[in-house]
């Protein structure tokens, strides 16, 4: 069923100012016995769980951003705009404006997906035709998903990196809360707790979305491309958060549902969908691609945040970007890496110094809305089927007898895919896999809000040199892994709201 996306809303949780991200009753709320009473009214909540992901503190902007830029994949240039430029530079606080709002806007998808599942029951037990009580179990699989995604990117930024069950059930998680009205503690949970609230929620998301036993794409349409959660997200997610907890049959496991299902296809730089545009730089374009699993969908009068203003800030006569690639990321591809070319557009820059630099063309802007006057508006394409291949390959190197040469297959996959030319295979041993993996996970997925994560779990510092005009302090700095900024602070708000019993992070103190 395709839907019309409406902003429904049941949480403010951007009233930063005044009230907590958990508060459960703000005043602009709708009473929950009024707001849902019907089928209609679900789909309605589900319209307004979608919409919340449009908030430009989250793909279209401070989620996706934020994690690359203090890493170290760009360079702030002289003369920048100071967008970002605490975060850039590590001088990460728990007042910081754009981190709260990532906090705030996570829970605020939450908030929309706890209204949904404590109200459905009521509209459940009016429901008789059998048609509308499958579609209400499928709203629950989407409302059940939401939830899992959200809080798993609270988990990623917020939390220190799962190392085994018996550490995780040591370290702090995130404060779940599973219902809307309620009386719940305002406490962090474990880390451990926290990553199996998100399986559990999978789990039932997997369950109530699941393709119908004889599904086939030329009848009953194609998934990929999609801006509705199905089946396939489900599993997309439950590799990545596999990965990220170490569980690397899981990963392979879920990865593997995706890549063999054959719904999904790489998009190729060596195919044309028309002169001289490949399917690769079409998904850039225009946001469309048989490789997309799950991307935010905008309208020309329903988007968020513009991804590429930092690296362009293009007024029609100039561009004065706050962000350049860093130079290490632009020498990582070699000359049949058509990426480089999809990615990076070398211009003058409208500075007095005239910088002329590889500019991330990738975020230029969907040309649709460049043709309606609208800059630098990409669609955030939060599960693509690349990543699964990336999952994958990681997780064959490291499980406990690895299997290197599955490991390659997957990143030859994905350089056939991207190179001009490929041939042969991708040999990967113990002593240069995980390199090569990196390395292909930040030529794959860069600006995609990533690197932090990866450096982190990783167990990786790292060190920014100066490069041509760029900003004196931040150019300069090296981190050493396991650095406590690898994890956010907790918005300073939340740990003093009335009734909450939040405990810091290191980054906190």
């Amino acid at each position: 069923m395709i839907r019309k996306i409406k902003l429904y809303l049941i949480v403010s949780a951007m009233a930063l100012s005044i009230s907590s991200c958990l508060d459960k009753y703000p005043e602009d709320g709708i009473p929950a016995g009024e707001a849902i009473q019907t089928v209609d009214d679900v789909n309605q909540a589900v319209y307004g769980i979608y919409s919340a992901f449009k908030n430009k503190a989250l793909y279209s902007g401070y989620l996706t951003l934020l994690p690359d830029l203090q890493a170290d994949l760009a360079y702030a240039v002289n003369g920048y705009t100071n967008t970002y430029g605490n975060v850039w530079r590590w001088n990460i606080l728990a007042t910081n404006s754009e981190i709260t709002a990532v906090y705030a806007g996570l829970y605020d998808v939450i908030g929309r997906c706890n209204f949904l599942l404590d109200n459905v029951d009521r509209v459940r037990e009016n429901t008789t035709d059998d048609d509308k009580l499958d579609e209400l179990e499928t709203c629950c699989g989407e409302a059940y998903f939401a939830r899992a995604l959200a809080y798993s990117e609270l988990i990623k930024m917020f939390c220190k990196a799962y190392e085994s069950d018996d550490d995780a059930a040591n370290e702090l998680g995130v404060v779940l809360v599973s219902h809307y009205d309620t009386d719940e503690p305002m406490r962090r949970s474990s880390l451990k707790a926290s990553y199996q609230f998100v399986l559990d929620d999978l789990d039932r998301a997997a369950s109530n979305l699941k393709l119908k036993e004889d599904y086939s794409p030329s009848v009953d349409g194609a998934i990929y491309n999609s801006t509705y959660f199905n089946e396939y997200t489900v599993y997309a997610l439950r590799a990545r958060v596999a990965l990220y907890m170490k569980d690397y049959e899981d990963a392979i496991k879920y990865s593997s549902k995706v890549i063999d299902s054959d719904y999904y296809i790489l998009s190729s730089v060596n195919k044309e969908i028309s002169s001289g545009v490949s399917y690769y730089d079409y998904m850039w374009a225009y946001d469309n691609s048989t490789e997309v699993i799950w991307k935010v969908g905008f309208t020309i009068n329903s988007y968020g945040g513009a991804l590429g203003q930092i690296f362009f800030n293009y007024d029609y006569s100039s561009m004065k970007p706050d962000y350049v690639p860093a130079a290490w990321v632009l020498n990582l591809y070699n000359n049949n890496d058509k990426r480089y070319e999809s990615f990076f557009k070398t211009f003058r820059t409208g500075y007095d110094h005239g910088l002329s630099w590889p500019l991330l063309a990738k975020y230029f802007g969907n040309d649709t809305f460049y043709e309606q006057k609208i800059l630098h508006v990409t669609m955030p394409k939060v599960f693509r089927l690349s990543e699964q291949y990336l999952i994958r390959a990681e997780a064959y190197a490291m499980k406990k007898v690895p299997e290197y040469g599955k490991a390659g297959k997957d990143i030859t996959a994905i350089r056939t895919a991207r190179y001009s030319s490929y041939g042969g295979s991708t040999t990967l041993t113990k002593d240069n896999a995980l390199d090569v993996i990196e390395s292909e996970r930040v030529k794959e997925l860069y600006m995609e809000g990533f690197r932090l994560t990866d450096l982190k779990r990783w167990h990786k510092g790292f060190e920014r040199k100066p490069q041509s005009q760029t900003l004196t302090n931040g150019s300069s700095l090296k981190v050493e892994k396991d650095n406590p900024y690898f994890v956010w602070p907790i918005p300073q708000h939340e740990l003093e709201a009335p009734g909450a019993d939040i405990e810091p992070n290191e980054s906190n103190k």
